[in-house]
């Protein structure tokens, strides 16, 4: 490693830091120097040059002065650095947490960083270890250089359970997300979390009375518990709490190309989820519609220029709406995810989601087609829904 104290060299600073090691790995032996871009990793030697995305990257590590990068296609180690191993290393993995956050879509500057422990706790998945975490305005993420990482949405937590050395937020019945080790950080960890599921809900409640400005307060709050600002809920169960408010979601689906649609649904399904999300001083209403077997799902958004989009819902419709709707609200909603072809796909963004997001390869594994809203779209939505 060189430094430079030529009048050139404030100029030169703008350009990735070289280091200059020893690589061993399946594609490459040698000497090479290494730069950090955006969404790779450039590994240049004498006689090739080699770029790891770092969607492909599974963990970094590093011991005895050595950096391993564990990836798709094999392991590679960087050794000869010298004392530049722990900078090259941090910078690895600070640059690597940055491309995770694309892929989570996390696009808003956090309220609260600290570094502390996490365990993670899933249906067959149990985790623990040392990571920054931060607090989100929408959820609370977990940044290990490994597969690890989680971001935990705020609009799907269940209960924030707060201790004197720990903090627990669980998704559900079956996940849970504690943190620890903080330090002097636990009581801003604990006021953050707090502060935004707060801010959550009145959102919710706002928009809830927006949609039925005629709703008393009880029932405004359940509706609001039952499908926070970025989750579908199943009409059946709105009108159970109040009937004004489905009717009010019903003009509001009526006054948008999503009206022809439902009608031609409502009739026909026995089960129907209607969700909504803030977009700007506006909100996206979407269906989760159930075929009358239940065995497949048509999805619509009160959007121009959309598609109706089936899928197989293996004969669990309830399963298959929850994790549409994980998978959604975790691309930010940006449905070409879902569809697109394994072949198509060029962003790194979105290449790091569909690694990362159980429910988002769920769904796309379950992507039967879209059809298009034209004369023959009723057709075209029964025979997708009839394929196997």
């Amino acid at each position: 490693m060189s430094s430079d104290t030529t009048p050139g060299a404030a100029a030169a600073a703008a350009a990735p830091i070289e280091y200059a090691a020893q690589v061993a790995s399946p594609n490459l032996s040698s000497t090479a120097r290494l730069s950090i871009g955006v969404d790779a990793l450039h590994v240049d030697s004498p006689f090739a040059a080699i770029d790891v995305p770092f969607y492909t990257i599974n963990a970094i590590t590093t011991a005895d002065f050595v950096v391993r990068v564990i990836t798709d296609d094999g392991s590679y180690e960087f050794s000869a650095l010298g004392n530049w191993c722990q900078p090259f290393h941090d910078a690895l993995a600070e640059a690597f947490g940055q491309a995770v956050l694309r892929g989570m879509f996390v696009k808003s500057a956090p309220v609260f960083i600290a570094n502390g422990d996490y365990s993670v706790s899933e249906p067959g998945v149990s985790l623990a270890g040392s990571a920054p975490i931060r607090v989100f305005a929408d959820a609370v993420v977990t940044l290990p250089p490994n597969l690890a990482a989680r971001r935990v949405p705020l609009c799907f937590a269940t209960a924030f359970e707060p201790a004197a050395y720990q903090a627990t937020l669980r998704v559900g019945p079956d996940e849970a997300y504690s943190y620890s080790r903080l330090g002097n950080d636990s009581a801003g960890f604990t006021a953050a979390v707090e502060g935004q599921l707060r801010a959550l809900r009145a959102a919710t409640l706002a928009q809830v009375s927006a949609i039925d400005p005629s709703l008393a307060p009880a029932p405004a709050a359940q509706i609001a518990l039952l499908m926070p600002n970025g989750t579908a809920a199943p009409m059946a169960g709105l009108a159970r709490i109040a009937p004004s408010f489905v009717r009010a979601v019903e003009a509001k689906l009526a006054a948008s190309v999503a009206a022809v649609p439902y009608q031609a649904f409502k009739p026909a399904s026995p089960n129907i989820w209607v969700g909504m999300r803030q977009q700007g001083d506006d909100y996206l209403l979407w269906l989760i519609v159930a075929s009358p077997n239940g065995k497949s799902a048509a999805v619509e958004f009160a959007v121009p220029d959309t598609a109706t989009f089936v899928y197989r819902t293996g004969g669990n419709f309830i399963e298959f709406a929850r994790q549409l709707n994980r998978a959604l609200e975790a691309i930010d909603f940006k449905r070409e995810v879902v569809w697109t072809p394994d072949d198509q796909l060029v962003d790194p963004n979105w290449k790091m989601a569909i690694k990362r997001n159980s429910a988002l390869r769920f769904v796309r594994a379950s992507y039967v087609g879209r059809a298009i809203h034209t004369d023959g779209w009723q057709v075209a939505v029964n025979k997708l829904c009839e394929a196997r």
